[in-house]
């Protein structure tokens, strides 16, 4: 899933520690966040790889940049049935605003646009109101990428309230300037890292995220994430919603070395075909809209998606649009966890296209495999950080 951030190879300075009672939180402690629909979205393929390519540091083909940024996008207008699949944003209260931010279990830092910017850089957004009262002396953070874009800001301890429970000081990146890419996405005011705080990029010392400045105080120290196709979905705080989901939870431990929810998947079917072993290292990220996964895996499944090419053109496999694909299983601690088909045609490559972008391209530059929102929307995934964290897969209900 796309994010207002899609990388955070920052360089960032904090002095300070925020405060000794972080946290604040009436009962019920447990609690849930439903997402809010865009009003517009925009769904192209190329961007989306160029955005995680971004994110996780791999160089981006030319090839694939041209093929991003060469015509007009995939558009269309929020209506039920089509407007989820892109991206999914969760209200989020910081001091006095509400803004829209994308919840990311790919990175783990709160970044969100502020009243620190020109005016001219806030059309159409909500924003953080900094005080001064509460900055945090001598922080700073930049963030720039390849193609020169980024943004730069500095920092704040502040009260963030999520779905009722608040971290009365909180680590806030408030932006100072933004580049043009990220003042165009309009819909989106920021992120929610939820990712391990090993990997927040505010230095010397890495801050909390907001997920373990409250996970102490909740019933039970883990998430469940519930993305949906072409609906809104919910995260689920401290507890696990049994009418979520059906079936078992499968749970793998998670390699927690890099930060990420990182694990290992046994190997992979296609339709109704064989089981075929191979270890793979991937990641859940809400924070990618695509699944990345091995180029043998992925050659492997398009071979069997009628008229399906690699195209440098358009910057990864496509489709025509009245394929309907087969569905792809990825194995999990024994278990198959089934990408529906049609969940795979991700969107026209442009508008009114007949050709469709694939939702699953190959990790190649990338280092690893990302089972993003094409892969999480038909699950119902619990993130648990007690002594050794695990995820959780379960079948999520009505899918």
């Amino acid at each position: 899933m796309p994010s207002i951030i899609n990388t955070l190879t920052a360089a960032v300075a904090f002095v300070g520690v925020v405060g000794a009672t972080p946290v604040e939180i009436p009962k019920p402690k447990h609690f849930t966040i439903k997402q809010v629909e865009r009003s517009q979205f925009l769904r192209n393929g190329a961007q989306s790889k160029v955005k995680t390519f971004r994110k996780y540091g791999a160089k981006i083909p030319l090839s694939l940049l041209n093929a991003a940024y060469a015509g007009p996008n995939g558009s269309a207008p929020a209506v039920p049935g089509d407007a989820y699949d892109s991206l999914y944003l969760t209200p989020v209260t910081i001091a006095n605003t509400t803004v829209q931010l994308d919840a990311d279990t790919g990175s783990a830092d709160l970044w969100v646009f502020s009243s620190l910017q020109a005016s001219s850089q806030l059309t159409g957004h909500d924003y953080y109101k900094v005080d001064a009262s509460k900055k945090v002396q001598g922080a700073s953070w930049r963030i720039t990428y390849g193609d020169g874009s980024g943004a730069a800001g500095t920092v704040y301890a502040d009260k963030v309230v999520v779905g009722g429970v608040t971290a009365t000081s909180q680590a806030v990146e408030a932006a100072t300037s933004v580049s043009a890419q990220f003042q165009q996405d309009r819909d989106t005011d920021g992120l929610l890292g939820l990712a391990f705080s090993s990997i927040n990029t505010v230095k010397p010392t890495p801050q909390k995220t907001f997920f373990d400045t409250v996970k102490a105080s909740l019933p039970e120290p883990l998430f469940s994430v519930n993305l949906k196709y072409h609906a809104a979905g919910s995260y689920d705080f401290g507890f696990i919603d049994k009418a979520k989901y059906t079936g078992d939870i499968t749970y793998v431990d998670v390699i927690t070395k890099n930060g990420f929810w990182e694990f290992t998947v046994d190997g992979y079917a296609i339709g109704s075909g064989a089981t075929t072993k191979s270890s793979i290292d991937a990641i859940a990220d809400t924070g990618t809209t695509l699944a990345y996964l091995p180029s043998t895996l992925v050659s492997a499944y398009y071979k069997q998606v009628t008229g399906a090419k690699n195209s440098a053109q358009d910057g990864g496999y496509v489709f025509p649009c009245s394929t309907t694909p087969p569905d792809l299983s990825i194995v999990i601690g024994g278990v198959k966890q089934t990408i529906p088909g049609k969940h795979i045609n991700y969107a026209p490559v442009t508008t009114g296209s007949t050709t469709c972008f694939g939702g699953v391209q190959d990790n190649t530059g990338i280092g690893f495999s990302i089972l993003g929102d094409i892969f999480l929307k038909s699950k119902y995934v619990i993130h648990e950080a007690k002594d050794t964290p695990r995820i959780g897969f379960a079948q999520q209900a009505g899918v």
